[in-house]
């Protein structure tokens, strides 16, 4: 038995990979015995052709003998497939024009799913490279009640936190990190890069080995000073050190100057979502030196974040618990410390274990929630383009009827014709494909930098996972456009197929076609809403007002890097800073800062006289500059006056208020004269002195969110050396001159870095820009795809109906009769998709208010504008069709017959 099942698998294999030589022992075979037949009767007297001719018929058809003799063999289905690939070649090339139109729409849908789906998969699904066992690491969160009453997520974490969290008993390890842009190098070639410092355990969650050297241990990253040493990313040690040798040599990173240890593999990328890390240092190196010993006890220090392997055998709600616990203890431990953090009861704390990926947990940005959209939004371009396709190709069935009829009647079974259908379109998908694959890899560059870090390997062709959808999407592209026409073509009768004669060969209804047709512009509904949508949220969150400038205004600061300063000479470090920006040519003002919009925060205790728990009233941030803040961020003062120089240390406290503080604190009353202190409500009263717009700050969507100005004098703060500098004309102009002057007031290995204010201020934009775009381009294609369908299918019918509308015309139909018939079927069929997909659209839409900006989803002017564009467009597509049918010579069309 078992010698038998081997020989059978050895003469298959056989069969399918050495087909060449079984067909030459099989003409052998055929020629051998047909030579001896021919032998046999002309040993009985025949003549050698009559004999040739008697053995031929004896034999019968060698053809079929073959066919007989491969089926025997088990793979003649091979045979088959490769005669209909050939067959469906050579048909599509005679066709060209019909070939590109349908390989370019696949293409184009095959091509979007892929980008998408590479973008979608890196944000919210893939695992980093070389991870272990991903399925048991958490990203760690903390569940709290805010002052006001609100939950409140938190993912960074104080390094006693981190240590009070690594004891646990449900995870093996717990990991803390960050990843900030630091100075690595001395003098001028110091470069901000992305650094990652992070804990020892950090590498042990992945399987990558070092090129060179080693990763830090344990010993080496331990409190409080850690050890100064340091891994660096492949690329940064290609690029800056050109691949030498490097282990042993120094590198100053920050204030630290370290020993380098170890190069990390070529494709590493840690954790981050933040780009590339060119550099990995101990966390405890890095504090240290930063703030000293203290900040190994210090709680209000929140910079950390933290990952953790949980054991395999402890489900992770038991790990949550636990997870809940540990930052219960944690709570009390810093409660102990500062009583400012009250009791952890009241604060109803609760753990979560969340996924790795950011984009899929509680703080997800809306960057991947669009990116998200936008991934489903590729799939109805999808749709629209096999809906598109499946009806060029049902059209083109009707007229291979006869084709198909007469293969029939000579044999071929309804199986061969329904796989010859399929292998047509399957050939026409794998093209697209193919097409789909380049225009996702070269075309679509600029779409996934967008969404994901630059210096982040976002390949689509050297991406497996990607490459496997992608094959996904064609075979599923390949089913949706050619499974109609091989029902079709599986359905039709021998008789009835031969029977079609040019009488019979006229327009013939499709209800499939026609759903198809309605499919759509009903997709298009969906897709142009949400670009409507998000055009007028990009167009609402532009004009809005910030309560500050944005294009003439830079950020300029002194990163002191280790250089020891006083109190004194910090002071005096900021003013000479100050002066100088102020004296360089095209600055109109210049001034300190306390808080940065959407870069640095502060927030303190706020006590007013006669009002309980201002906390739950919003959150005030509180921003302190020099006199002319207010003229450098363009913010206008809208009753009262701003501070100035009078303002001095021990003077009398005043502050300016944003209007939306002083409505919330002081409503249908004058705030200028009213007082608030800070910290305690013991301390001397704030007078207020001036109201001034309300300032974004945080969040532009944030209506609680108010603002609250001190004089620079009188902030009692740590006023680093941070600039905000306004210019005439754009801020990026000015960078290089702004940064070089105040370098040359910067003392040691101290350096400046300067940026515009709208590098901090525009990726708060980004979700709407994102939003915009992509549904305005997916939106503008799927209508274009849309469009030229009907205008194929509406030509296709005209040129069926060649014969009827000539005999209308020759009875005397008008020609507006002809047009208007010809455009009311179209403006039927466009109208039926706007409503089914206005329906579908009012369903959904909802879905999309948290991602818009001060923009209904059920705006009617949004559906009014789609319905009218969506119908003016499938007209204006049937309007050429419509007028090649009135134009129809009748006794042209008759004589044709």
């Amino acid at each position: 038995m078992f010698h038998r099942l081997t020989s059978e698998l050895k003469f298959r294999l056989r069969a399918l990979f050495r087909r060449r030589a079984m067909e030459s022992e099989l003409d052998d075979e055929l020629r051998f015995h047909l030579e001896r037949e021919v032998e046999k009767r002309v040993a009985a007297g025949a003549s050698r052709v009559e004999a040739e001719r008697l053995a031929r018929a004896h034999f019968g058809a060698l053809g079929g003998t073959k066919d007989d003799a491969r089926d025997a063999r088990g793979i003649g289905w091979l045979d088959n497939l490769a005669r209909d690939v050939r067959f469906a070649a050579r048909s599509l090339r005679l066709r060209k024009a019909f070939t590109l139109g349908v390989v370019l729409t696949l293409a184009l849908g095959i091509g979007v799913n892929a980008t998408m789906f590479g973008i979608v998969d890196r944000l919210l699904f893939r695992a980093p490279p070389t991870l272990r066992d991903p399925g048991t690491v958490h990203r760690l969160y903390r569940h709290s009640a805010g002052s006001d009453g609100e939950v409140r997520i938190d993912r960074n974490f104080a390094f006693p936190t981190y240590r009070d969290l690594a004891a646990g008993r449900s995870f093996q390890d717990v990991i803390a990190f960050q990843t900030r842009r630091l100075a690595v190098g001395e003098g001028d070639d110091a470069r901000e890069v992305p650094v990652t410092v992070a804990s020892a355990g950090y590498f042990d969650l992945f399987s990558a080995v070092p090129v060179r050297g080693r990763f830090f241990t344990r010993a080496e990253d331990t409190p409080p000073a850690g050890a100064p040493v340091v891994v660096l990313g492949y690329e940064f040690w290609q690029t800056r050190f050109g691949g030498a040798e490097v282990i042993g040599k120094t590198l100053r990173v920050d204030r630290t100057l370290c020993t380098i240890i170890g190069v990390a593999p070529r494709g590493f990328v840690g954790m981050t979502d933040q780009g590339v890390p060119a550099v990995y240092l101990p966390i405890t190196t890095y504090a240290h030196a930063l703030r000293g010993p203290r900040y190994s006890g210090n709680y209000n220090w929140s910079w950390l974040e933290l990952v953790a392997r949980r054991k395999p055998e402890v489900s992770r709600q038991a790990a949550e618990t636990e997870l809940t616990a540990g930052f219960t203890q944690s709570w009390r431990n810093a409660a102990a410390m500062d009583p400012g953090w009250g009791s952890p009861e009241a604060q109803h704390l609760r753990g979560e274990a969340g996924p790795l990926q950011i984009g899929r947990g509680p703080q997800a940005g809306p960057e991947a929630k669009v990116a998200a959209w936008i991934g489903g939004v590729a799939l109805i371009v999808l749709l629209i383009a096999c809906a598109n396709v499946a009806n060029l190709l049902l059209s083109r069935a009707v007229s291979r009827r006869a084709e198909l009829g007469m293969r029939a009647a000579l044999g071929a079974s309804r199986a061969r014709l329904v796989g010859q259908v399929l292998t047509e379109s399957l050939l026409l998908a794998a093209t697209g494909g193919a097409a789909g694959l380049a225009l996702a890899q070269w075309g679509a560059a600029g779409l996934r930098a967008w969404f994901l870090p630059a210096d982040l390997d976002a390949g689509v062709i050297t991406d497996g996972r990607t490459l496997l959808f992608t094959a996904a999407a064609t075979l599923a592209a390949a089913l949706l456009t050619g499974l109609g026409p091989a029902l079709q073509a599986g359905r039709r009768s021998v008789t009835g197929s031969l029977r079609i004669d040019a009488r019979q060969r006229g327009y013939e209804h499709s209800r499939l076609r026609t759903a198809l047709l309605v499919l759509q512009p009903a997709l298009s509904v969906i897709l142009l809403v949400g670009a409507v949508l998000f055009v007028r949220s990009l167009r609402h969150v532009r004009n809005f007002r910030l309560g500050y400038d944005i294009e003439p205004v830079l950020l300029a600061g002194g990163n002191l890097r280790g250089v020891r300063l006083d109190q004194a000479g910090q002071r005096e470090l900021t003013e000479r800073m100050l002066a100088a920006a102020q004296n360089i040519p095209g600055v109109r003002a210049a001034t300190l800062a306390a808080s940065i919009p959407f870069w640095s925060n502060e927030g303190r205790g706020l006590y007013v006289p006669g009002v309980d728990s201002v906390q739950k009233l919003g959150r005030f941030i509180l921003q302190a500059g020099t006199p002319d803040y207010f003229r450098t961020m363009g913010t206008r003062i809208l009753r009262g006056r701003a501070f100035d120089a009078t303002d001095r240390t021990g003077g009398p406290p005043v502050a300016v208020v944003s209007e939306g503080m002083a409505r919330v604190l002081w409503p249908k009353q004058e705030a200028i004269g009213r007082c608030f202190r800070l910290n305690s409500d013991t301390l001397p009263c704030i007078t207020v002195i001036g109201v001034a717009e309300e300032m974004r700050v945080r969040s532009l969507t944030d209506a609680r969110e108010f603002t609250y100005y001190l004089p620079a004098a009188q902030y009692d703060g740590s006023l680093d050396p941070v600039l905000l500098v306004r210019v005439d004309g754009k801020a990026d102009d000015y960078l290089a001159a702004v940064r070089g002057r105040l370098q040359a007031e910067m003392p040691g290995a101290a350096y400046v870095t300067a940026m515009p204010l709208s590098a901090l201020v525009d990726p708060r934009m980004r979700s709407w820009q994102f939003g915009a775009t992509l549904f305005v381009a997916f939106g503008g294609l799927a209508l274009v795809v849309a469009a030229v369908g009907l205008y194929s299918v509406m030509t296709y019918d005209v040129a069926q109906r060649t014969r009827e509308l000539g005999v209308r015309i020759a009875l005397g139909a008008p020609v507006s009769r002809i047009l208007g018939g010809v455009l009311a079927r179209a403006g039927r069929l466009v109208l039926s998709g706007i409503v089914l997909g206005g329906l579908i659209a009012v369903a959904v839409a909802p879905k999309l208010e948290s991602l818009l900006f001060q923009q209904s989803s059920r705006d009617p002017v949004v559906f009014g504008l789609v319905a009218g564009g969506l119908l003016v467009v499938g007209l204006a597509a049937a309007a050429a069709p419509a007028l090649r049918a009135a134009r129809v010579d009748p006794n042209v069309a008759l004589r044709a017959e």
